[in-house]
């Protein structure tokens, strides 16, 4: 196995300070598993509300991320 593949659902919240729900729905071993996972969130609530808020991305395993550090930048 060399990549995963997430399943994603994100719709905006103006309650919230970032103005976006993000929620990370399953981690899963083949892109059919998570859109299996998918179909059955379009048969839930909230989710069967707003289904283009669901996304599967890929990942790959054993690959470094943030390689050049990072800055955070404050609001003054």
């Amino acid at each position: 196995m060399t990549h995963v593949f997430f399943l994603w659902h994100t719709h905006e919240d103006e309650d919230l300070p970032s103005g976006e729900d993000v929620k990370l729905l399953g981690v899963y071993s083949s892109y059919l598993k998570a859109e299996e996972a998918l179909d059955a969130s379009l048969t839930q609530p909230g989710f069967r509300d707003q289904p283009a808020g669901l996304e599967i991305s890929t990942y790959e395993l054993d690959r470094r991320e943030w390689t050049e550090g990072y800055i955070t930048v404050r609001e003054e």
